[in-house]
């Protein structure tokens, strides 16, 4: 498994890349690994500001569909469009290629409340 340690995570397998006052937001891999084949994502919270932790769509695998949550409070800015036609890159390249959204941060202290990569491996 890999955990960059330039990123942060939440406890349920989200990671956030922040630059400036945006962010990248995907899926870790131990979450991608966990899941399986991804099939499908629904993000229908873009151009929505949401809380942190509140759910901006669902990923869906051949086996289950499982909520995403937005690591910290912010607008949902866009979808990653290359996942309409390949949502397997999620399980390719969870990190790089695979991002799901990029956000607006509102609040950059509550990046404080997120686990860094040592920690994340931790709870696993």
């Amino acid at each position: 498994m890999n955990y960059p340690k330039d990123i942060k995570y939440t406890n349920e397998h989200e990671w956030i890349r922040v630059d400036g006052n945006e962010a990248i937001v995907g899926i870790t891999d131990y979450a991608q690994d966990q899941l399986g084949d991804i099939v499908y994502l629904d993000i229908t919270s873009v151009g929505d500001k949401l809380a942190q932790n509140e759910v901006f769509g669902t990923v869906e695998a051949v086996k289950t569909v499982s909520e995403l949550y937005l690591p910290v409070a912010g607008e949902v800015l866009e979808m990653n469009e290359s996942l309409n036609d390949h949502p397997e890159l999620v399980n390719s390249d969870p990190y790089g290629e695979g991002w799901i959204i990029k956000m607006r941060v509102d609040n950059a202290a509550e990046l404080d409340s997120l686990l860094d990569a040592d920690a994340y491996q931790a709870i696993l």
